[in-house]
């Protein structure tokens, strides 16, 4: 009769931890151990069950009478699957139904681990208390409280608190906190005086936090970014997120910029059944440099209905042109020139598809004239059909294009493209052969022309194509490789139309590469149909790895040879001479394991064109060495080195130079260190770049620093080094 208290007292044990780590709590009863189903949980002990219980005690002791209790010496031990509590001695008062726990007392399940140097359970209340209590959570992170009680409703509750993911030789950072509440039922954590210190000097000071201890979302201070640039001097971001709804919420983020004054941001987000979008805002009063208001207003939306339709929104506006060059804070958003703004609703059926498009365009960059500006298209409507293998076992296609072209000066007006196709498509195994022809009508109806130009131009012009290539494969012998040589031709023919009265709306020539190369028409745009009669001749070599379909090299080069003169070019574009395109060449492989090398170049006669080139060697993940090459004739030559190198054991040297040879004159450069211990690390980066579209540089100053498993200080200096440094990772893990 005596065991049997000795037996409850343990899974009374057992429950409390079960209620601390949020598993089901189970039902005991006098003369019987049940689960929740009122199984019995001693008969399957032994059988392998995982919920059956395995029990231990030294020496038991029970007292019967008036002040009847259970004494437990020489060590208890429970343990249930891989969940196991424990103490050097335990008693049970049956009267108060308080239940004791004296000398290491602990518990360890596959996440958690507690110990402390004594507990207190009250059964009825369903309320424990450790005293002196140090746990461990997960792999890394570790505290100790100098209490910790948990009730029955979930609710846990610490006292003078300190919790690092240091180990435990190590406390370089450290989280203290007067008292924190742990709700499991609203998945709310709340802490009062809270304090960061790092190397023993604080670091942070809150008087209070609130922060969710689940995946859901929590409203509370996100962390603070610091940073410092010429332009703005020192800024401090404070961003605070607000969970509104399941499905709405925000994030509202002051910023003070000491040399311009304090900016408000602002970002809704929402999630409907068939919608999803997000809004910002950015607001930044009187700016002290300035003497204006400046604000910034985005909105991207998108919905997709059941029908198959689908709405997409775009909106972008700034209240100067100076806006990101001064608070955007990199090259490639001060180069921006033009914002969109767009409304487009489409359709994608079996055979249909169709495309409605509202579209205008805020002009930031104040150097270029109002007759250079993008028109608004105000609407633009997009049919397309294909019917594969059809009548006679052709492919049939349709597409066309009606929109209104409108802008404050110039021709502006209505065009309408119609382009019937008829292509016979023959793919066997090695080879195609696809022949086409096609009709392409233009019609315009245009205002604001010129003395003696045509309000009504039209055009009707047909073309062909055939376009044949074949796949020939070979087994490099032992090397468990194949090799493929995939020649390709394409044959155009596009008679001539006299074009010049028509206007150029949209129409551009696209630089020369292998996708423009099997294009029929050299310009991208209707306005203008080149007259052709050409051959596109190209050939792709490529070395796969048969085990694993990995691709160590390709290589492709081709050209356009001019079977006649073309004569349609776009206003103010020289004549085409010569009897032949450039060459364009691309070449990928892999050196070794460690080293690719790829070169994309574009040649003539004449010299080169345009050539790209870049080389990337790592050895390890951590060791990245980039170089690359860029060249556009008459335009710009660049190189471009970028690095992630340790230099030690837990020093790591980042940096990028990219230099114009051309302008003589650096664009960007930025060298850092970064320092990784195994609780924290440092990151601290120098930028230098140009920050306005005339050439204008600023300079920058990033700290950053990283609470491994909590958080980061600082600026975010990562995403610089992310996007600087192909093949960087900006975790420290």
């Amino acid at each position: 009769m005596s065991r049997l208290p000795a037996i409850i007292t343990s899974v009374i044990l057992l429950l409390a931890f079960d209620a601390a780590s949020g598993q089901a709590r189970m039902r005991c009863e006098i003369g019987s151990i049940t689960d929740g189903d009122g199984d019995s949980l001693l008969s399957r002990f032994g059988t392998g069950d995982p919920s059956a219980f395995e029990f231990q005690v030294g020496e038991l002791e029970a007292r019967f009478g008036n002040n009847p209790t259970t004494s437990m010496s020489g060590g208890v031990l429970l343990r249930r699957g891989d969940r196991l509590a424990g103490a050097d001695s335990a008693s049970y008062d049956p009267i108060q139904r308080a239940f004791s726990l004296a000398g290491n007392v602990r518990y360890e399940d596959s996440g958690t681990a507690v110990v402390s140097s004594s507990a207190e359970f009250g059964y009825v209340t369903g309320r424990i208390r450790f005293e002196g209590a140090e746990f461990q959570l997960g792999s890394r992170g570790r505290g100790q409280a100098g209490f910790l009680e948990i009730n029955q409703e979930g609710r846990l509750e610490l006292g003078n608190v300190g919790y690092t993911t240091c180990p435990s030789e190590s406390e370089d950072w450290i989280i203290q906190a007067d008292d924190i509440v742990l709700d499991t039922t609203t998945g709310v954590g709340e802490a009062r005086d809270v304090k960061l210190r790092f190397k023993g000097v604080p670091i942070l000071y809150s008087p209070y936090l609130s922060f969710p201890i689940t995946d859901a979302r929590k409203s509370g201070i996100l962390t603070p970014e610091i940073g410092r640039s010429g332009r703005s001097g020192n800024e401090l971001s404070v961003p605070y997120y607000w969970n509104i709804a399941p499905n709405y919420d925000a994030t509202l983020t002051p910023r003070l910029l000491t040399a311009r004054g304090l900016q408000m941001g602002a970002e809704i987000r929402y999630l409907l059944s068939t919608s999803t979008g997000e809004a910002q805002v950015e607001y930044l009063p009187d700016d002290s440099k300035l003497n204006d208001n400046r604000h910034l207003v985005s909105f991207a939306h998108r919905t997709l209905f059941n029908n198959g339709w689908r709405n997409l929104i775009d909106f972008r506006q700034v209240s100067d042109s100076q806006y990101f060059e001064d608070l955007g804070g990199s090259l490639s958003i001060s180069s921006i020139t033009h914002l969109n703004r767009s409304a487009t609703f489409d359709f994608y059926g079996e055979h249909w598809s169709m495309l409605a498009m509202f579209q205008d365009y805020q002009t930031i960059d104040q150097a270029i004239a109002p007759v250079d500006k993008p028109y608004r298209r105000l609407p633009q409507i997009l049919v397309s059909g294909h019917w594969a293998d059809g009548f006679l076992g052709l492919d049939y296609g349709f597409d066309s294009e009606v929109v209104n072209f409108d802008r404050d000066v110039g021709t502006t007006g209505w065009r309408l493209n119609a382009s019937p196709s008829i292509e016979l498509a023959i793919e066997r195994p090695g080879w195609f052969f696809r022949p086409a022809v096609k009709l392409d009508h233009t019609q315009y109806e245009l205002e604001n022309r010129l003395p003696g130009e045509e309000t009504d131009p039209s055009r009707t012009l047909p073309s062909a194509t055939v376009d044949m290539g074949l796949n020939f494969e070979r087994l490099l012998n032992g090397s468990g490789r194949v090799q493929t040589i995939e020649p390709r031709i394409l044959y155009t023919n596009v008679p001539f139309r006299v074009q010049d009265q028509l206007p150029v709306f949209d129409t551009i020539q696209p630089d020369l590469n292998l996708v423009q190369l099997y294009r029929g028409n050299r310009y991208l745009g209707v306005d203008r149909i080149t007259d052709t009669d050409q051959l596109s001749v190209g050939v792709t070599s490529r070395i796969i790895e048969t085990g694993s379909g990995r691709e160590l090299m390709s290589a492709t080069i081709g050209q356009a040879l001019y079977l006649s003169n073309q004569s349609v070019m776009l206003p103010g574009q020289p004549s085409v001479t010569g009897d032949a395109s450039d060459y364009i060449a691309e070449l990928r492989f892999l050196i070794y394991d460690n080293l690719n090398f790829d070169i994309g170049h574009q040649w003539s006669d004449n010299g080169t064109t345009k050539s790209e080139a870049r080389l990337q060697y790592r050895p390890a993940s951590n060791k990245i060495l980039n170089f690359a090459y860029r060249f556009r004739q008459g335009s710009l030559e660049q190189g471009d080195v970028s690095w992630s190198w340790p230099i030690g054991q837990s020093w790591n040297f980042v940096g990028r130079y990219n230099f114009s040879l051309r302008d003589n004159k650096v664009l960007e450069q930025f060298y850092g260190l970064e320092y990784e211990s195994c609780c924290w690390g440092l990151r601290l980066v120098g930028r230098r770049y140009i920050s306005t579209r005339d050439g204008t540089q600023d300079s920058s100053i990033g700290l950053q620093l990283v609470l491994k498993g909590m958080t980061s200080v600082g600026t975010a200096a990562g995403r610089l080094l992310e996007r600087g440094i192909l093949g960087y990772s900006g975790d420290l893990h």
